[in-house]
C-alpha cells in the first residue's frame, strides 16, 4: 500500500509537471512569440496597370508625415514604403517588379519631408514652411502618414497632453481630438493650396499593434483603458477629413495590420491570418518593419491604382483590346 501511494503521488506529480510544461510552451508560443516571416507580404498587386503611361504630365510625388513614411524600422532607405513606391529596389520580390510608380509616370519627381518622430503639430509647420507653391504644371501625388504619435507618445513616461496623449482618458481627450481634426483639416487644404495644378492625398488611417484588443501590456507598455476609444476618435476624424474634399483617399493601414500585431500567433482570434502569421512591426513598436513596409506600399499601390485620376481609361481601353 505505501508504494502504490508512492506511485500515485508520482503520477500525479509527473501530471502536474507535463501540464506546466504544455502550458509554459503554449504561453511562449501563443503570447510571447512574434515571428517575423520571410518572404513577399501584404495584399497582391495587378501588374496591368504599371505596364503602360498613365500621364505624360509632371508630377510630384510627396511623402508627408511621420517616421512611417520616413521609413523608420526598414533595413535600408530602398525597403521604405516611400522609397518602393517610386522604384522597385534591386532585390524586389518577383511579384512586384515594375509594380512602381516610376514605371507609370515618365515625369516622375519626389521629394519626402516625412520626419521620424514627428506629432501632427509638426507636420502642419512641414507644411507651411517647407512645401512651396508648385508650378501649375505639376501635378501632386501626396502619401501622409500622421496621427500615429499623437497617441503613443510619450509612453506614459510623462503626463498625457496634446500630441502626446498616451495613458489619457476619453474625455480629456476629446478637445485634443478635435484640435487635430482641425489641424488635419487645415493641412489638407494647405497641401491643396500648394498644387494649383491639382493634386491627390493619399492619406492612411493609424494601425493598431495591439491588433484591436487594447491589451497595452503585450507590447510592452503601461495599461491604458481608454486607449482604443481614442484611436478609434483618431482614425473617425481621419476619414470625416478626407470624407469632405473629392481628391483625399484613405489607405486602410489599420485593416491591412490587423492580425500582425502582439497577438499575430493567436488562431483563435478574427484577426487571425493563417497564411502569414506574422509580426509587422519593428523593434519600437510603433513603426512597421521590413515585412510591414512590404506590406504598406502595397495598399498604397492599391489605392492609387483604384482612385487616381492621373490614369488613362482610354489607354487602358486600347492596351486590353491589343
Amino acid at each position: 500500500m505505501p508504494n502504490l501511494a508512492r506511485r500515485r503521488r508520482l503520477w500525479i506529480l509527473l501530471a502536474v509537471g507535463g501540464l506546466l510544461i504544455a502550458g509554459s510552451a503554449f504561453y511562449i508560443q501563443y503570447f510571447l512569440a512574434r515571428p517575423i516571416g520571410s518572404g513577399p507580404t501584404g495584399p497582391a498587386v495587378d501588374s496591368q496597370p504599371f505596364q503602360h503611361v498613365w500621364t505624360d504630365r509632371r508630377v510630384k510625388v510627396l511623402g508627408l508625415g511621420d517616421s512611417i513614411t520616413a521609413g523608420l524600422g526598414a533595413d535600408r532607405i530602398e525597403h521604405s514604403f516611400f522609397s518602393r513606391l517610386i522604384a522597385n529596389p534591386d532585390d524586389e520580390f518577383a511579384d512586384m517588379q515594375g509594380n512602381c510608380l516610376s514605371a507609370a509616370l515618365p515625369n516622375l519627381e519626389y521629394e519626402n519631408l516625412a520626419v521620424s518622430g514627428s506629432a501632427s503639430r509638426e507636420h502642419a509647420v512641414t507644411i507651411a514652411e517647407r512645401l512651396p507653391e508648385h508650378d501649375p504644371e505639376v501635378f501632386g501625388l501626396v502619401v501622409m502618414t500622421t496621427g500615429g504619435n499623437d497617441l503613443i507618445h510619450s509612453y506614459g513616461r510623462l503626463p498625457p497632453r496634446e500630441c502626446a496623449m498616451y495613458g489619457a482618458t476619453l474625455a480629456e481627450a476629446q478637445p485634443w481630438i478635435a484640435a487635430f481634426e482641425q489641424r488635419l483639416s487645415t493641412m489638407l487644404d494647405m497641401i491643396e493650396s500648394r498644387f494649383p495644378g491639382g493634386c491627390e492625398i493619399f492619406l492612411a488611417d493609424i494601425y493598431d499593434p495591439t491588433d484591436g484588443v487594447g491589451d497595452a501590456p503585450s507590447v510592452y507598455l503601461p495599461h491604458w483603458p481608454d486607449g482604443l476609444a481614442i484611436h478609434a476618435e483618431y482614425n473617425r476624424a481621419i476619414n470625416r477629413c478626407a470624407a469632405e474634399r473629392p481628391n483625399v483617399h484613405i489607405v486602410p493601414l489599420h485593416a491591412a495590420f490587423l492580425g500582425h500585431g502582439s497577438h499575430c500567433r493567436q488562431f483563435w482570434r478574427s484577426t487571425y491570418d493563417a497564411e502569414d502569421p506574422n509580426y509587422w512591426y519593428f523593434d519600437n513598436i510603433e513603426d512597421p518593419n521590413d515585412r510591414g513596409y512590404d506590406a504598406i506600399r502595397r495598399v498604397f499601390l492599391n489605392e492609387i491604382v483604384k482612385h487616381s485620376a492621373l490614369r488613362r481609361p482610354d489607354q487602358e481601353h486600347e492596351h486590353d483590346q491589343e
